[in-house]
């Protein structure tokens, strides 16, 4: 077996990070939880992932912020990460857009509510697992 991937889930939806935690856990990733973008930074820092799963709106600190300052940090920018994006249902409500969300530096992006055997088989796929 190659060596256990590290993935950082961050969202503050306790909910949904149990949720996609498990799913990846039972998969033998190994799985860090923050619940905004200050947190996972602290995170990032104590431990390196090899992808993170990053919800864009967060209270503190947003995903478009975390995402570009770590894809600007020649230390973290190899970093893969997957943006989580509501905001298809909710454009009218919202300052954030997918265009917005396209241009951002993120790997990729996955939009809520979330299809966990998709996004797990993207994780897979970026972690060469496929």
């Amino acid at each position: 077996m190659s060596e256990e991937k590290r993935i950082l889930v961050v969202d503050d939806d306790p909910d949904l990070v149990e949720a996609i935690s498990m799913k990846l856990e039972s998969k033998d990733y190994r799985v860090t939880k923050a619940y905004d973008g200050i947190e996972a930074w602290d995170k990032i820092q104590e431990e390196r992932p090899d992808l993170i799963i990053l919800d864009v709106m967060m209270p503190r600190k947003n995903g478009y912020e975390l995402c570009d300052e770590l894809k600007n940090n020649e230390e973290y920018q190899d970093i893969t990460i997957v943006l989580l994006t509501a905001v298809g249902s909710a454009v009218s409500s919202t300052r954030y857009t997918h265009r917005e969300g396209m241009s951002t530096l993120a790997d990729d992006y996955i939009a809520k509510p979330i299809d966990l055997d998709k996004l797990l088989s993207m994780i897979d796929e970026y972690t060469g697992r496929s």
